[in-house]
């Protein structure tokens, strides 16, 4: 299953994972000195040699706290050990996981018959906590093996506290049934409910048109000042403010119901 941008083709800077400079941290935030915050884009920063990292052109967050050296790890997919090793270079240590919906690009599973590691791999590894919206919970289980145990679940609205950095845990359903987005200081890690251009696709299974037009009114809601970190790198810039997001990307432009459905129905 692949997950692209809807009506959004990808632009030529981004078709690769191979040509890109690196890039850590986004602006400055009100817990900046504490806040650890880093963007890994899957192969390029890790993942290097995976063919289907380099073509699907994840990224994975960690969001911790400096100073208990404590980080919680978004939507690691490919060559986890190397994640892992990748924040421990910075003196973090993953104590969960936060999963923005099931898709095997994020979580692990099937992709085309190649397999990708994701959680259940993590899982070999450490015993830490999934955070899943409830909704999303059941397809988790089913497209990694991951059993029921494993995964705390959640609803739209709640917290997960990494040291002392709370997340905030934003249910937008549309390209999944349990699709989520985290806000921490002033960062939106959006997965593939919203991209830099387009937003994620709804004719996949549990897919919801609708659904999707009330998540991303809400996003658009947000304060202006927030910098929206996108699931893929479908964009020459790997993140942006909303404020130019709200500008440039025309699935925010519409707020009639029936014409977005015209369109994306």
């Amino acid at each position: 299953m692949v997950d692209g941008p809807a009506s959004c083709a990808r632009s030529s800077p981004a078709s690769s994972a191979n040509n890109l400079k690196p890039m850590n941290a986004g602006p400055s935030a009100p817990n900046t000195d504490s806040l650890y915050f880093r963007q890994i884009l899957l192969g390029r920063d890790v993942a290097q040699n995976d063919p289907f990292a380099r073509q699907m052109v994840n990224f994975t967050y960690a969001i911790g706290d400096r100073s208990t050296g404590e980080c919680l790890l978004v939507d690691p997919a490919y060559d986890v050990d190397a994640i892992i090793a990748l924040v421990g270079a910075d003196g973090m240590r993953v104590t969960g996981v936060l999963v923005t919906h099931y898709h095997a690009d994020h979580v692990g599973g099937s992709l085309f018959g190649h397999t990708v590691e994701g959680i259940t791999a993590l899982l070999g590894s450490l015993d830490v906590p999934v955070h899943v919206n409830a909704h999303e919970a059941e397809w988790i289980r089913r497209s990694t093996g991951v059993g029921a145990s494993h995964l705390a679940q959640h609803g739209s609205g709640d917290v997960v506290r990494v040291g002392n950095i709370d997340v905030t845990l934003l249910h937008t359903p549309g390209h999944t049934p349990g699709s989520q987005c985290f806000l921490v200081d002033d960062r939106l890690v959006a997965g593939d409910t919203l991209f830099l251009q387009g937003c994620g696709r709804t004719d996949f299974p549990g897919g919801n048109p609708t659904e999707m037009f009330g998540s991303l009114r809400r996003l658009a809601a947000l304060p202006e000042r927030t910098e929206l970190y996108p699931g893929h790198l479908y964009s020459p810039a790997p993140h942006a403010p909303l404020a130019d997001v709200l500008r440039t990307n025309h699935v925010l432009q519409i707020a009639d119901e029936r014409e977005w459905l015209g369109i994306f129905g």
